[in-house]
């Protein structure tokens, strides 16, 4: 990554050329991580289980008669569906518990859970649809910032 240098009032700070943000290398190998633990735990404690279950389920119902089984293809759509349907249900009931994993994270990731989230969709400066800016600012700019705003003193009206 090549940076450049900027000089304002109060002194000197970093600007990246590409307007990478300075918390996006610590940021992106902690949402990495989350993520692939949020997949894999997903995957073993909900979508694995609830897709053995309904499948199970769907066999015995096949097997009492309950349900008939197709003539040209046999017990193997219907196990099918329930399998797919039993990991799709699976997966979406860990979401909630994904979600308050990246809200430990802080502030600036509980909020946007939608379009351009994920580890896939981190911050950019691009600024199009369905992309996010950096919201983090260096503290020396956030001290330059607060040195050019006036200080809101008493005024007589």
């Amino acid at each position: 990554m090549t940076t450049e240098t900027a000089e304002s009032t109060e002194g000197v700070h970093q600007v990246t050329k590409k307007g990478r943000c300075p918390m996006e290398d610590k940021q992106s190998k902690e949402m990495k991580q989350i993520w692939k633990e949020c997949q894999q735990e997903s995957f073993w404690y909900r979508a694995l289980p609830l897709s053995i279950g309904s499948m199970a389920i769907t066999g015995g119902l096949i097997y009492n008669g309950v349900w008939k089984q197709s003539k040209r293809f046999g017990p193997f759509p219907k196990l099918a569906l329930a399998g797919i349907l039993g990991y799709a249900v699976g997966k979406a009931s860990y979401v909630g518990t994904c979600k308050e994993k990246f809200q430990k994270l802080g502030p600036d990731f509980s909020k946007g859970f939608g379009p351009g989230w994920g580890p896939w969709s981190g911050p950019t400066s691009c600024g199009c649809h369905g992309h996010r800016r950096c919201t983090h600012v260096c503290q020396e700019c956030k001290k330059v910032e607060e040195a050019a705003t006036p200080s809101a003193g008493p005024t007589q009206s």
